[in-house]
């Protein structure tokens, strides 16, 4: 019987123990509250990030951003505006991305456009399946004179996909990283944006365009009940705790 816990055996738990069970207690509750509270402002966040892209979506396409307005381009004002430009394509030094879309497994086309102002924007231009990797394979649909594009404007996607590392050195590339593409491709006026064309048909039917797929998890909401779910849990266990330990101070000793 000496060995039982003082608990089980029905004897309070010392002073120190309940403080310490206590601090802990408090400390996962405050945590927990935190992180709802954190979700709760996440999900705020998160109906404006697609409220703004609803409304960017809907609107008339404006003029591609230059030089002097790349130091402001960020998510929260630019991230999928519908633009336009125009100058000529430079197909030798097209990038190939691998893509998985809903017409398979291939390569996202970025080929950069030499703009009328002098700067250069790689502009995804579509998907191309495996078998048309090669720009001989699609000839038809290299233009070669001047053009007008019309797309969303898409940031930068640096270093790689998950785990998944881009590898200049051999031409592999998993995430559109205009950085690094431009200086593999010796792009010296690149903006720091690339832009996926819409769905206008190609001749001959390569690239296809307009494929963007624009989407947002919102569980934030379940997350945050989740959360203060698990602070509620905490302080009913630390309430019934309490009320045990009092029950067992009061109880009359033999």
């Amino acid at each position: 019987m000496l060995a039982r816990d003082d608990a089980e055996g029905g004897r309070p738990r010392s002073g120190l123990a309940l403080a310490a069970i206590g601090v802990l207690a408090l400390a996962a509750f405050a945590s927990f509250v935190a992180l709802g509270l954190w979700q709760i402002e996440r999900r705020a966040w998160k109906l404006d990030l697609i409220s703004r892209v609803e409304t960017r979506l809907a609107a008339e396409p404006v003029a591609a951003p230059g030089p002097a307005a790349w130091p402001d381009v960020d998510a929260a004002r630019y991230e999928y505006l519908r633009v336009t430009l125009s100058g000529v394509f430079d197909h030798s030094r097209e990038t190939l991305v691998q893509a998985a879309t809903g017409l398979g497994s291939g390569f996202w086309t970025l080929t950069p456009l030499k703009t009328a102002q002098g700067f250069e924007v790689l502009v995804n231009r579509g998907f191309v399946r495996p078998e048309r990797r090669a720009p001989a394979t699609r000839a038809d649909g290299l233009p070669r004179g001047p053009v007008a594009v019309t797309g969303l404007l898409r940031l930068t996607e640096p270093d790689g996909a998950f785990l998944r590392a881009n590898e200049p050195d051999r031409d592999l590339w998993r995430s559109r990283d205009v950085a690094a593409i431009a200086a593999a491709r010796g792009l010296t006026e690149a903006a720091p944006y690339f832009v996926d064309a819409d769905g206008r048909p190609n001749a001959g039917g390569w690239p296809v365009g307009g494929l963007t797929v624009v989407g947002f998890r919102n569980n934030h909401l379940v997350y945050a009940l989740t959360w203060f779910g698990l602070a509620l849990m905490v302080a009913g266990g630390a309430g019934l705790l309490a009320r045990h330990e009092l029950r067992l101070r009061g109880a009359p000793r033999g």
